[in-house]
């Protein structure tokens, strides 16, 4: 298996929706608390979007599976049949990602504390159960729901503590800061989701995944997906209210026409092209409008 197969398998596009929280989490423990880690910020990194990768491959060599069992052509069409790869060798790959993630991992809380321990648990738990089991979590109405806590909230949680560990106090209002300013990059992922389970909404009743769509029907759940984005716009303007985000990201709210009139085009016709493609250009555009006035701001003190 060549580096270009695992690339494709790996969907490395996708990984932005992982540096994206850490790289904002870094920067909010660098304006809140002060404090800079390059070592541990750089293997938090490394860790994130090397089990983001073993995840993806998993889900792939999953959905291959699958395809093969049910006899579809389908199976054909995916990278794991048209490149003829060996399942094995795909299985040996997510293993080696997630092997050497969980050793990096567990070196980051040799050096911090075992608060990150409990973090990385939750989020390795909710990554292996998204398609694993019975009933994997992707296959649930709660699947949003803990894609967002993982990616969202515990992605970013864990680059403010490697760097804020020393100093961060653990008190209700520190955790309440750290879950509003964590709602831009956890709706950016809990959209791309609910955006393909609507646009997948038939082909999975048949598959036998229940997904959110399901129990409250296309109509609603286009309207939680616009009100996912209404939340980022709140958390924003909260965070900045509050004094965890420097004042300048109030220029976040320039790009709000290109958010919106990605969600006009999922409004108008959802099939999953679509709104995967809107979704996606949205899960970029806000962390960007986001983190560039952040670290001007922060530069500046502004």
């Amino acid at each position: 298996m060549t580096i270009k197969n695992i690339l494709k398998l790996s969907q490395m596009a996708s990984t932005t929706t992982s540096f994206f929280p850490a790289f904002i989490g870094i920067a909010y423990a660098w304006y809140n608390y002060r404090t800079f880690n390059p070592v541990l910020s750089i293997l938090a990194v490394l860790v994130i979007v090397l089990f983001h990768m073993a995840v993806n491959i998993r889900d792939n060599y999953l959905e291959y599976e699958i395809a093969i069992k049910k006899g579809e052509h389908s199976a054909d069409n995916i990278i794991l049949g048209e490149e003829k790869i060996r399942l094995k060798d795909i299985s040996n790959v997510y293993l080696t990602f997630g092997i050497i993630s969980t050793i990096i991992g567990i070196y980051l809380v040799t050096q911090t504390s075992l608060i990150l321990l409990y973090v990385a648990i939750i989020n390795f738990s909710i990554g292996i159960l998204y398609t694993a089991g019975p009933r994997p979590i992707a296959s649930t109405p709660f699947g949003e729901f803990f894609v967002g806590l993982s990616m969202g909230f515990g992605i970013f949680f864990s680059t403010v503590y490697v760097n804020a560990y020393e100093v961060i106090q653990f008190d209700f209002v520190t955790l309440v800061q750290l879950v509003i300013a964590s709602v831009p990059t956890a709706i950016t992922v809990m959209a791309i989701m609910l955006a393909n389970n609507i646009g997948d909404l038939e082909e999975d009743i048949e598959d036998n995944r229940f997904t959110l769509p399901y129990y409250i029907g296309v109509e609603k759940a286009l309207t939680v997906y616009r009100f996912f984005y209404y939340s980022v716009y709140a958390s924003v303007i909260v965070s900045i209210l509050i004094g965890t985000f420097p004042k300048l990201v109030i220029f976040f709210f320039l790009a709000v026409p290109i958010i919106q009139k990605n969600i006009r085009k999922v409004m108008i016709k959802h099939d999953k092209d679509t709104g995967m493609l809107a979704s996606v250009i949205n899960s970029f555009v806000i962390p960007v409008a986001i983190l560039i006035p952040f670290i001007i701001g922060m530069w500046f003190d502004i």
